[in-house]
This record gives structure tokens, sequence and C-alpha cells, in this order.
């Protein structure tokens, strides 16, 4: 049986970085870019799966979802 996970990455606007929630225990990122978050993520997560359950020498299915917020400005009529 395949153990699933999830990371999400959240636009914080206030402090202008990506940050993570995740059910993986340990994980924690923060970073400036979208890509620097996904790189972080594909080399920590493993690391926090080994160190902190009973998950070694295996795959994990990870559902990684993009949330954030945009101001449009709409033209008036």
């Amino acid at each position: 049986m395949t153990a699933h996970y999830f990371v999400k990455a959240h636009w914080d606007t206030e402090a202008s970085v990506w940050v993570s929630e995740s059910d993986i225990p340990g994980l924690v990122i923060e970073t400036e870019t979208l890509a620097e978050f996904e790189h972080l993520m594909m080399r920590l997560a493993p690391e926090m799966l080994a160190a902190n359950t009973q998950l070694h020498n295996t795959s994990v299915d990870i559902q990684f979802e993009v949330s954030a917020r945009r101001e449009l400005a709409v033209a008036g009529a």
C-alpha cells in the first residue's frame, strides 16, 4: 500500500513568500519563489518522512497544491 501525503504552497502577501502547509511531520518551507519551494519540497520531504515516520525504502504519493490570491483591476464601462 502506498502512503499519501499533501503539501500546499500558500502565498503570504504581507511577507512576500511562499509558505507550506503539510501533513508531513517536520516539513516547513518558506521561499521567495515557487520554483525554489518545489525544489525544497522534493529535497526535504523524503528526509522528513524518513526521520519522522516509519517509512523507509519506499515511494509515496504527494498531492502538491498551490494557492495564491491576485487583485485584478476591472475597467468600468
